[in-house]
Parts: C-alpha cells; structure tokens; sequence
C-alpha cells in the first residue's frame, strides 16, 4: 500500500506536465522516449538467465500491454480532448483491474469491485466539471483502450510475481520496459512525422522526468505495490492519484482558480470517498463470502 501512496504523488504532476509543456510534441514520440528512459534506468538490473526464455517474453508482453499500447492511447487523447477529461476518462480502470483479476480467477468478488465503483464515484465527483470539449468520443474511446491495457498489465505482472516470489522485481523489470518501447516505437517510425519534430529545452526536461521518474520508477513500485496488494486496494488507489492531480492543477500549474469554493467541497467529498474505498479493498473479509467462483 505504501509503494501505491508514493507513486500517486509522483503522477500527480504528469497531467500537468503532459497537457501544459508537451503540448505540441507528438504523442508516439513522447510514448518512446518515456519508456526509453526508462528502460535504461533499469537495464543494469537485468538478470535474464534467472527468468527464463518463456517468462522473460511473457513480460515483454506484459509491458508492451501495460506500457506500451497504454501510453499510446493516452496521450495521443491529449490531442482530443483537454487535460481535465483526460482524467475523468481513467476513472472506469480501478472496475476494468477488478472485472480483469475476476476473470482470470474465474469468479467474482463483490467487496472488490464495491470498492473499485466508490473509488470512480469519488473521482467522478472530483472532476465533475461544465459542458465537454474537444472530440470527446475519440478521446473517450483512447482513455478506455488505455485504461484497459494499464489495468490488464498490472494484474498479469502481479499474477506473475506471485507465481515468482524468488525473482525479485529489479532483475526483471527491464523486459516490460523493453516490451513497451518496443511497442511505442512501431507506433513512432510509422506516424512520427520527423521532419517537423520540435523539442525545446523545458520540454526535454519535463521528458526526462516522466521518463526516469514518473514512468521508470513510478511503474516499478506501482507493480511491487500490485504485486503486494489485493485486488481491491489496487483497483481504488488507482484513482487515488486523481484528488493528487487536482491539488498539483490547483496550486502547481494554475489550471483551476483555486477561489472556487465548488472545486475544494469537491475535492474533499471526492478524496473521502476514495480513502473510504482504499479501506474497504484493505479490509479482509471471511473467506466463505470473500468470493463467489463462476
């Protein structure tokens, strides 16, 4: 639980980042170089021969879902919709990561996924905002391929590892990094129009620190946290992030006049609601009615 607390506050400042300075900066390029550097932020832990071939190419998979074809959709949504409904679009990934672990599981969990759906209510009420703009299907419709990549990876890396708890994190990580490049980069060579690629300055900065940070160590204790909680503790703090993000609009990046009385009732019945869904995926139920299996 402590790893996924910390990782909320590092990506509560990518929305901003994101939508503010690499606004412009095409969005298969950023995807690459994000998960280039992070890549080789953790290649000199790479230990292969304890995997194996069939596991290291099921976590290349993995990244290539979760990493990869994530970031693509994601932000390539930027260029359809504005930064607010970006996040108000990722409130559905805490169901897909409950419906996904049931699924494979074969059965289904009721406190889970209670969890998760408060979890999305309190993020819905945070980011609640006047009439949508931009091309909100296309945006809409990238958000939920994304959501569904990211809560489908994290589930299967935690599956994994569990089946793994003899490999530590670190030695294979590198392999989903790798995965997601790999798929970030087709995406680029094919639609990356490198003739007209600017970057400036601060933007190569705010790239470096998504990529080493936000997305290289950010991903590694999100999927070590994952890996150590329950279904339900992971489907809510997936949206924990959310009332994070509207305080770093509020005071880091001005996005939202902070004088709005409406804007802070919301954030604070909306962050009641998520820590009330973070306790409940925390609280261990009877085993006779934890679960129903199909």
């Amino acid at each position: 639980m402590l790893y996924l607390a910390i990782v909320s506050l590092l990506w509560a400042f990518s929305f901003g980042l994101i939508g503010s300075t690499l606004a412009g900066v095409d969005s298969y390029f950023v995807a690459t170089l994000r998960l280039g550097c992070a890549t080789l932020l953790f290649l000199p832990f790479l230990r292969p021969k304890g995997i194996g071939k069939t596991d290291s190419l099921r976590l290349v998979l993995y990244g290539a879902i979760q990493f990869g074809l994530m970031y693509i959709c994601y932000i390539k949504a930027f260029s359809y919709i504005p930064s607010h409904l970006v996040a108000l679009f990722t409130v559905l990934t805490p169901v897909y990561v409950v419906l996904i672990y049931d699924a494979r599981k074969r059965r289904f969990t009721p406190r889970y996924l209670f969890a998760a759906l408060l979890s999305v209510l309190g993020a819905t009420i945070i980011k609640a905002k006047g009439t949508p703009s931009g091309d909100i299907f296309i945006g809409f419709g990238l958000m939920q391929l994304a959501g569904l990549a990211f809560a489908y990876g994290q589930v299967a890396y935690r599956d994994w590892k569990r089946q793994h708890k003899n490999i530590n994190d670190r030695d294979g990580f590198a392999l989903l990094y790798i995965g997601g490049t790999l798929c970030a980069l087709v995406f680029s060579l094919v639609f990356t129009d490198w003739a007209t690629l600017e970057v400036s300055a601060s933007q190569w900065q705010a790239l470096l620190y998504l990529g080493c940070i936000a997305s290289g160590l950010g991903f590694f204790l999100w999927n070590k946290g994952a890996a150590l909680s329950n279904p339900g503790t992971l489907a809510a703090f997936n949206n924990a992030v959310v009332p994070l993000a509207v305080l770093s609009s509020l005071f880091v990046f001005g996005e939202i006049d902070n004088s709005n009385t409406e804007t802070l009732v919301r954030l604070a019945i909306g962050a009641a609601l998520i820590a009330a869904a973070v306790m409940i995926g925390q609280r261990k139920a009877p085993e006779a009615v934890r679960s129903v299996k199909l």
